[in-house]
């Protein structure tokens, strides 16, 4: 079961809510950690500075509607998930949190959420097709794949391809 508060989704372990300034620190160990960026469209942040520009757009896209979430577990952010562009799904987490149906568990919320309260048709990801936990979430959803691409991100010299998935409006 789902309840909203104000913007705030919970779920039986999760709160998912806007970020604040506090977290800063919590997605630096996340997006400084090789092993969560790894698939990432980025290389691990080098330094908290860097992880600020990415809380300050997400402090600033939550003004207008909540689409992207900070999700927290006990007092802690260990993540993220949301729509974060036009139609676009995505999720981060920390990987001490891997491989116990965190992620799933917030986007069986935020998904129902963004289809409530945005007019997307359908909902979108891009996947490394390496990334079979991404993957796997994504299919475990009900999304679909709608394409793939070659050489579609080039990070630290290493390129990655994309899978394509998507998820209509029920």
């Amino acid at each position: 079961m789902v309840a909203l508060f104000f913007a705030m989704l919970k779920t039986g372990r999760l709160i998912l809510r806007a970020a604040v300034q506090t977290d800063l620190m919590d997605l630096y160990a996340i997006f400084s950690d090789p092993r969560a960026m790894r698939y990432w469209s980025t290389p691990p942040h080098p330094n908290p500075e860097r992880t600020q520009q990415n809380l300050d757009r997400l402090i600033a896209s939550a003004k207008d509607r909540l689409t992207y979430f900070v999700i927290e577990m006990d007092g802690r952010a260990i993540g993220t998930a949301g729509m974060h562009k036009d139609d676009e799904i995505g999720f981060l987490l920390h990987p001490d949190y891997w491989r116990q149906g965190i992620v799933t568990e917030a986007m069986n919320a935020i998904i129902p959420h963004l289809f409530e309260t945005t007019d997307v048709a359908r909902l979108t990801a891009d996947a490394d097709p390496h990334n079979a936990a991404s993957v796997g979430i994504l299919k475990s959803l009900g999304f679909t794949e709608t394409g793939r691409a070659e050489k579609t991100f080039c990070i630290d010299g290493e390129w990655s391809d994309s899978v394509y998935f998507a998820k209509s409006r029920p």
